[in-house]
């Protein structure tokens, strides 16, 4: 894996490569990674993997024409023959009238913002051994767990550089670090599962080895109690993170292709009230050891913290150049890519803003309400914003749990989720999209 210096070199090799042979245009990307991961189950090492990986993806355009390829192989030689393949490629492909880089005047300029994401500290074989060992214990020592299914941990460097040919260059690396325990309480047929996870870019941000581990027992411990409900139309509330796939169906609706492709149930809605008033959605690239930081956008373009909704209205649309020319608007540097194709556009650490109430007002506020903490299936059509997931939770009458429900269904319309919602005060920013527990005043529970 190269540095930052060695990863931005390389980019501009590659575009200055294909201008000389012929481009009009091209943009290179160098992304270079090495991970470690150890798994340990009932006290034994279970499995131990280390990878590197390092490659570089040309774009490249011929007029209105473009392609990309890639390639492991950095000598001179291997990037001339790679930029011949592309460009082959190219003058084949179908013109596509709003293809091309980002605008030159809206580049971002140096120095590039310092996100905090690297960490020079390297956990050995012995000492990540250990952490897991520790928070597996942890969890199996919790009342009624009886089994583990697995607990482990990681980590990881990458590096980005990323070339344009109209003048932009920069790169930076980051690190991450991860601790995750899942156990089984219960035995035969009341058998339940559940985990916990702790993700960091600095290892010394992580959770207590010792507190996950409790956490990922207390949790399938609390599922043994098993209640029955009944069908109909009932309150639910979104633990965290569960609450966050909500986000999840939210930024991919935004999208500028999907947009551009009027594929999007949030299509006509731009400036309008989606969200109850006091709602507000960020996106903060910036955030200093952020999950999803970065210090620019896949296309050169500088990043910032945005609000995607404010106060319930929807502001903007996430918009890579290609994307931004079909709609009329600029790109809103929310270009991600790969080594492979075109940039796409999404988020990155995005968040929905924590409410006034606690959950515990939330959960107390009804007779009876369902507390969902795991969703399962794909039932969400992103055109009609049509919802129906199965589910497993606690049912809780006047704030007191009842026990735990599962193989039901939560059904309902993002748009009247999306309009109803009210986030709790519990927002803990730790991963790479986070929200509070929501509650969803209505939505129709049935039998899975």
């Amino acid at each position: 894996m190269r540095d930052e210096q060695q990863a931005r070199f390389l980019a501009e090799q590659a575009v200055e490569q294909a201008v000389a042979a012929g481009a009009d245009a091209a943009d290179a990307i160098y992304a270079g990674g090495r991970s470690t991961s150890v798994q340990v189950r009932n006290g034994e090492l279970e499995d131990v993997k280390r990878s590197e990986h390092e490659a570089v993806g040309v774009r490249l355009f011929v007029g209105q024409r473009s392609a990309t390829a890639s390639t492991s192989d950095f000598a001179s030689e291997a990037l001339g023959e790679l930029v011949a393949r592309a460009l082959e490629m190219a003058r084949e492909a179908p013109e596509d009238s709003y293809a091309g880089l980002a605008p030159a005047e809206l580049l971002a300029g140096g120095p590039h913002p310092d996100i905090d994401g690297w960490d020079a500290h390297e956990p050995d074989m012995a000492a990540m051994q250990a952490r897991v060992l520790e928070a597996e214990a942890a969890a199996l020592g919790v009342t009624g767990v009886a089994n583990s299914m697995g607990c482990g941990a990681s980590a990881s460097a990458s590096v980005i550089g990323l070339a344009t040919s109209h003048g932009f260059s920069g790169g930076y690396r980051s690190t991450g670090h991860s601790l995750s325990a899942s156990v089984v309480a219960g035995e035969g047929s009341a058998m339940q599962r559940d985990y916990e996870w702790s993700g960091a870019r600095h290892f010394n941000d992580l959770d207590d080895p010792e507190a996950i581990g409790r956490r990922a027992g207390e949790r399938a411990a609390a599922r043994l109690q098993t209640a029955r409900i009944a069908p109909g139309p009932m309150p639910v509330v979104f633990e965290p993170r569960v609450a966050a796939t909500l986000l999840g169906h939210f930024s991919p609706a935004i999208s500028g292709s999907v947009i551009a492709r009027k594929s999007s149930f949030l299509q006509d809605k731009l400036g309008q009230r989606v969200f109850g008033a006091g709602v507000n959605i960020i996106d903060d690239p910036l955030r200093p050891r952020g999950l999803r930081s970065r210090a620019f956008d896949g296309e050169g373009l500088p990043v910032r913290r945005m609000a995607l909704a404010e106060d319930g209205v929807l502001t903007s649309w996430l918009a890579e150049a290609a994307s931004a020319r079909q709609l009329g608007i600029a790109p809103t540097g929310h270009a991600h890519r790969g080594v492979g194709g075109a940039p796409g556009a999404g988020p990155s650490n995005l968040y929905l803003e924590a409410g006034a109430r606690s959950v515990e007002e939330m959960l107390a506020g009804y007779p009876r309400l369902l507390l969902v903490t795991e969703l399962i299936g794909q039932g969400v059509n992103g055109v009609t914003g049509d919802y129906s997931r199965g589910a497993v939770g606690f049912l809780y009458e006047r704030g007191e749990r009842i026990g735990t429900v599962s193989e039901i269904t939560v059904a309902s319309n993002l748009l009247a989720m999306f309009a109803s919602l009210e986030p709790a005060s519990d927002l803990e920013l730790k991963r790479g999209v986070d929200s509070p527990s929501v509650l969803v005043p209505e939505m129709m529970v049935g039998s899975a």
